[in-house]
């Protein structure tokens, strides 16, 4: 499952940008979290095996980590989506809009305070 935009208008301009940049983000994101699940479950094992040896860590590590990029770019643990969801209301879809993460709801506090 590709992750995509929900609006064909979300994708121009600023807001557009944004929401692409999120979208990456999240999707990075996953992709890192499952390399390093993946890593602790293979350092997990209780015994040497016959071939194992630096060269082969080196290619499995490699191994895994296209294995992560592979189930983050299908959205397969859906982490990347859930990300969207939750940060997806802060990125504004208008363009021009500022995107900072200042609350809405009052001025900003004063520098030096």
């Amino acid at each position: 499952m590709q992750i995509t935009t929900t609006s064909s208008t979300a994708a121009t301009g600023a807001g557009g940008a944004n929401r692409a940049a999120l979208e990456k983000a999240a999707q990075q994101f996953e992709a890192v979290f499952l390399r390093q699940m993946i890593g602790a479950m293979r350092s997990a094992s209780l015994a040497e095996g016959i071939t194992d040896s630096s060269a082969t860590q080196q290619f499995q590590d490699m191994a895994d980590a296209r294995t992560a990029d592979a189930m983050a770019n299908k959205g397969a643990m859906g982490i990347a989506e859930l990300l969207i969801k939750q940060f997806g209301a802060r990125v504004q879809d208008s363009p021009g809009a500022p995107s900072s993460p200042a609350a809405p709801d009052g001025p900003a506090p004063a520098e030096g305070a």
